[in-house]
């Protein structure tokens, strides 16, 4: 596995960095590839998005991950809609118009905001991703589980992974559950016990951020190889 530093240009005229992560025995044109966006709060090196991006690639997954261009350019506050929307369609063109690591499958993964970004994309057809990985969906405002957003995500075609912490304050598992129902494509949910938002865990857990980080690396390798 190596990784690979390039720079994306995006339709809005920035240029934002992304990480390659490649397979040791990846061939131009085949295999799944996966997408990796992160959240409000964190860019592409934060360590659970690194840990799953590499971890991919040792199981022989390409993997991308990028920042969006407010981290780019060090800010703390995201972006707007359209322009994180527009970071993500130019970064699935990369990987998918890319001579050397273009792949057969695309994947898209996000972290919080990047996955609910990308979820809606998928929902309005601006992208067809052979499927979609949630790390931490945020399904509703902290407290409020009755403002769920989720409506978008029955009309999505391609098939779901979700990952939610028992203590994620952004989704209610009960809540989180009774959208599953709806659904009707292929989904799964993986519960992280005592897992907040991040998938921190409480010290009386006894696991390292490692040991979860490579827990829901293992569940991605096993889900990516089924579909």
């Amino acid at each position: 596995m190596k990784n690979v530093a390039v720079k994306i240009d995006v339709e809005t005229g920035d240029q934002v960095s992304a990480v390659i992560s490649v397979p040791e025995k990846h061939v131009a044109g085949k295999g799944v590839g996966v997408i990796i966006a992160h959240g409000a709060q964190n860019d592409m090196e934060n360590p659970l998005i690194a840990a799953v991006a590499t971890g991919l690639a040792r199981r022989g997954f390409l993997s991308l991950r990028f920042n969006f261009p407010y981290r780019e350019q060090g800010r703390k506050s995201p972006d707007s809609q359209g322009k994180l929307i527009k970071t993500w369609l130019s970064v699935y063109a990369f990987l998918e118009g890319h001579k050397e690591y273009a792949v057969d499958k695309i994947i898209t993964a996000g972290k919080s905001m990047g996955g609910r970004v990308v979820s809606q994309m998928a929902a309005d057809r601006l992208i067809s991703p052979d499927g979609l990985i949630f790390l931490g969906y945020p399904l509703h405002p902290p407290g409020q589980k009755e403002r769920k957003k989720a409506d978008h995500l029955y009309t999505i075609k391609s098939p779901m992974l979700f990952f939610a912490g028992t203590r994620d304050p952004l989704c209610d598992l009960d809540t989180m559950k009774g959208v599953l129902v709806k659904i009707k494509v292929k989904k799964e949910l993986v519960v992280v016990d005592g897992g907040d938002h991040s998938f921190k865990t409480p010290k009386s857990l006894f696991r390292t951020e490692e040991e979860v980080s490579a827990g829901i690396t293992e569940k991605c390798v096993e889900w990516l190889t089924a579909i």
